[in-house]
């Protein structure tokens, strides 16, 4: 077998190659959906994504036969090394990401690789798979391959969970996504509960207005924050990955999917759904052009599909001990649900991720009757 070699990727083109990868190896798999290769480059570009404001990363290709085989991303949020430890980040710990590969001797070269750059940057620790931020992709698909990823949702191929199992990395989190059919009400107990909510003058759901972008984020991020604060795993989002995501996903920002809730006049929750863009994008194999970019815009004016998506939902720290906590989640659910159904003509929602100890956000889960349809594992390993 001619010899693997590892390098680095230091050029334009060795970007583009590391993007490319992936629609070779996933070109059978009916469930992967090709991401648009210019959000897929910004991502791993330091100047395209806020991430990189904290954060360093080395990437890596694997080459065979005068071919790329394989690619993976080392990298170490400097946020995340001040978290505490308990939350599953803290001093000395690293991670890597963006992981595809040919076959298990590509993997272990490429992971080999990977732990020893971050062994090189003093650190102790490895999790992954993360690509990149916590924010973006986080873990490895575990369940759930059988249909394709919403926005913002990862895919992998499954022998790449017992490659990493066998390169000695033990599961730490699972995170785990819900569907529910949302042309169905919710059951009667969750109803009152909304009815009770409605009548109280002190709580007012309000939609966003797209208007003021800025300050209406601001409000989401300051809630966000504070209410996730707590969680396994967190970094606080920063005001330069905000106006990176803000750019991306505007287009998909509709005032109707996003609410805020407010009690006695105090933003105290809220709730992001977004149309789940992968049903646009999938027969677009990656490019705009020559008529993709036409398709999109089309399409964006007034999505009509099939699933949304809830990537985030919060309600503040000094609440969430309370009944009020349940009840603003449920007002916020049943207000986008029907819009959703009403004006964009969704049958299907996917709430996530959420991870598995979760036990507010999975009651209220299993209180609307979803179920869990893809599961997410990271592991981590000492190096």
């Amino acid at each position: 077998m001619t010899a693997l070699t590892i390098t680095p990727v230091t050029t334009r083109a060795d970007r583009k190659a590391f993007v490319d990868l992936p629609f070779r190896l996933y070109r059978d798999d009916p469930h992967w959906v090709p991401p648009l290769k210019g959000e897929a480059l910004g991502l791993i570009t330091p100047e395209k994504n806020g991430w990189y404001s904290h954060a360093e990363a080395q990437l890596f290709l694997a080459h065979r036969d005068g071919r790329v085989v394989g690619r993976i991303s080392a990298h170490i949020d400097t946020l995340a090394l001040t978290m505490p430890a308990a939350q599953g980040f803290g001093p000395g710990v690293g991670q890597w990401g963006l992981m595809e590969a040919e076959d298990e001797q590509v993997f272990a070269a490429l992971l080999a690789q990977a732990e020893d750059w971050l062994r090189g940057k003093g650190m102790t620790r490895a999790l992954g798979p993360i690509s990149q931020s916590i924010w973006e992709e986080p873990g490895l698909l575990i369940q759930g391959y059988d249909h394709p990823p919403t926005v913002m949702m990862g895919h992998a191929r499954p022998e790449y969970r017992g490659w990493i199992e066998r390169a000695g990395y033990l599961p730490v989190k699972q995170l785990q996504t819900y569907e529910l059919d949302i042309t169905q009400e919710f059951p009667p107990l969750v109803k009152r509960i909304i009815r009770s909510g409605e009548k109280n003058p002190s709580i007012v759901v309000r939609e966003v207005d797209k208007r003021k972008f800025e300050e209406e984020a601001a409000i989401i991020l300051s809630i966000l924050n504070d209410a996730w604060s707590d969680n396994w795993g967190f970094v606080p989002l920063t005001p330069p990955e905000i106006k990176d995501v803000g750019v991306k996903l505007k287009p998909i920002v509709f005032n109707d999917l996003i609410r805020i809730a407010e009690l006695d006049g105090r933003p105290v929750a809220f709730m992001i759904t977004l149309p789940d863009l992968n049903e646009a994008i999938a027969p677009l194999n990656g490019h705009l052009l020559p008529f993709g970019w036409a398709r999109l815009l089309w399409w964006l004016r007034k999505p009509r599909v099939r699933t949304m998506r809830v990537p985030l939902m919060g309600v503040v720290k000094d609440l969430q001990s309370s009944r009020l906590a349940s009840q603003l989640a449920f007002m916020l659910i049943e207000a986008i649900r029907r819009a959703s159904v009403a004006n964009y003509g969704a049958s299907r929602g996917e709430i996530g991720w959420i991870l598995d100890d979760n036990q507010g956000m999975n009651s209220i889960a299993t209180a609307i009757e979803s179920r869990v349809n893809k599961v997410y594992q990271i592991y981590e390993r000492t190096l």
